[in-house]
């Protein structure tokens, strides 16, 4: 056998050993947990034979506890570039099976490279978190090497789509990486996220509480809002990864991909001319109107189970990405409140950052009132989607289909947010207040009879769309069975828009 011979079938040895981690005992131990290895991931997550690996035989440089007698090729995390549905992507997979997938310094310095990677060649990061935290040996090595990470999030933020997976432990400083991320993803009952762990807690606070309930993806998913997805396995929660890429675009220079559809732009819904109550009380569901207007009734909510409030997520019309953004009257009567402001204030921006335009259905009430919502910042958390509005420069689709009612009525998208195109529905009542609510104020002394005849005329004034379409605050009033056609007309006339700004060098939202 020749020494080339030789040389190359060492390389096919040490390639193999590396594949396996920290070996097979650890990782049965893995998949009797009812978690996959990192490869295993990325083999599911990547189209089939794209994957090429970076830093295999990268190793630790750790000397402290006896850490000079343990070296594993790629040190806990598996980085490279691969494609999904033929797409560039880069992506770094930490790895259980080598050190509970602790962060060392040199398993920094891979992900760093790949993040680096991924903002010159301006394409999207992914990121599959399974990790015990900092690597205790190394120290302050261990803490530098997240700062390090945390800067490139922050760097890369609004240029590439950046998108975490938690398929396990996400603890201490490790939970800042997916939290600066675009989109967070947990699987229930294997993945959980918090700064400190139960017995921390414990011995702080002295309350008892397990992993699941204290950081786990349903308490984040409905509690926190830290997850924007909950999946119930891993393959569900690759997949959604996957479809919620698909809405979006490489980076912060282009535009979504589009799809092609067969769903035609005129297609009319006789449903939605009936599916507002005739009591102003009652409550209808916002998805139904969302899915009879998009392409083939298909739409992908994000944060699906916090602030139920208000729906926001991806959807197509006529092929191309759109981000919805609509009030949901069955729950809270579709009032905005900290959460649901925060929420779409966050979705709004994400969109602007990475030229998806908004569509916006309307039909709030106001601001949900009250001292627990006084106290939480109601008025800077309103403000924060008030702002996101407004410093959006992309097209902006407005449709206001029943109430919009005070400075709700304002926060969502209105003309004088620079919104592009806004429609009323006949049914749409635009005005400060209620009718019942402003006779009360106006006319509190009058008679029962009185107020009943003030009311009228109230909304006979300005609990109806045509006072705002006379003033040009509303383009056109529109018959509902025509939304989809009318929406996707005014989208296709921007798909040249241009707006600028004032030179800044950084906004201050109010945070």
């Amino acid at each position: 056998m020749s020494i080339q011979t030789e040389n190359i079938q060492a390389l096919v040895e040490r390639r193999a050993t590396a594949r396996l981690g920290g070996g097979e005992k650890r990782i049965e131990a893995q998949h009797n947990k009812g978690k996959r290895t990192a490869r295993e991931r990325l083999a599911l997550l990547l189209d089939e034979g794209s994957f090429e690996e970076f830093d295999m035989f990268v190793r630790h440089r750790c000397t402290n506890f006896g850490m000079d007698a343990s070296h594993t090729d790629g040190d806990g995390v598996v980085t490279g570039r691969g494609t999904i549905d033929g797409r560039i992507v880069y992506v770094f997979a930490q790895d259980f099976t080598v050190n509970g997938g602790s962060l060392s310094k040199t398993m920094s310095e891979k992900i760093c490279k790949v993040m680096d990677m991924a903002v010159r060649s301006g394409a999207p990061l992914i990121g599959l978190n399974d990790s015990g935290g900092a690597r205790i040996q190394e120290g302050i090595d261990a803490l530098a090497g997240y700062g390090e990470i945390f800067e490139r999030n922050i760097l890369a933020s609004g240029v590439i789509p950046q998108i975490s997976g938690i398929f396990g432990p996400c603890a201490g400083g490790a939970v800042y990486s997916p939290a600066l991320t675009d989109f967070t993803l947990m699987v229930k009952n294997t993945s959980y996220m918090y700064l400190t762990g139960p017995a921390v807690v414990k011995q702080v606070t002295g309350e008892e509480v397990s992993h699941e309930e204290l950081g786990g993806a349903s308490v984040h998913a409905t509690k926190s809002g830290v997850a924007h997805f909950a999946a119930e396995t891993e393959e569900e929660g690759i997949a959604r990864i996957k479809e919620l890429l698909s809405y979006l675009p490489q980076n912060n220079l282009e535009t979504a991909p589009e799809v092609p559809t067969t769903d035609p732009v005129s297609r009319c819904d006789d449903s939605l001319n009936e599916i507002i109550p005739d009591n102003a009380n009652k409550s209808y569901d916002m998805y139904g109107v969302i899915r009879s207007i998009v392409d083939d009734g298909k739409f992908l909510e994000v944060h699906a189970d916090y602030a139920k409030n208000l729906i926001v997520g991806f959807a197509r019309m006529n092929g191309q990405s759109v981000g919805v953004v609509a009030n949901q009257p069955g729950v809270l009567a579709g009032v905005l409140d900290v959460n649901a402001s925060r929420k779409g204030a966050r979705f709004v921006r994400f969109c602007d950052a990475f030229n998806i335009p908004l569509v916006t259905l309307v039909d709030v009430p106001g601001f949900l009132c009250g001292t627990q919502q006084e106290y939480g910042a109601i008025i800077t958390n309103g403000a924060k989607l008030l702002y996101a509005y407004g410093e959006a420069t992309v097209p902006k689709v407005t449709v206001t289909l029943r109430k919009s009612f005070g400075g709700a009525h304002i926060v969502m998208s209105c003309k004088q947010l620079r919104g592009d195109v806004n429609y009323a529905w006949p049914s749409a009542s635009i005005a400060v207040m209620g009718a019942e609510g402003a006779v009360d104020v106006l006319y509190a002394s009058e008679t029962p009879e009185a107020k009943a005849e003030k009311i009228e005329e109230y909304n006979r004034l300005f609990c109806n769309p045509y006072q705002a379409a006379e003033k040009g605050y509303i383009e056109d009033v529109i018959e509902p069975r025509n939304t989809r056609f009318r929406v996707i007309r005014a989208l296709e006339s921007l798909r040249g828009k241009r707006q600028e700004v004032p030179a800044k060098k950084h906004d201050n939202l109010p945070l």
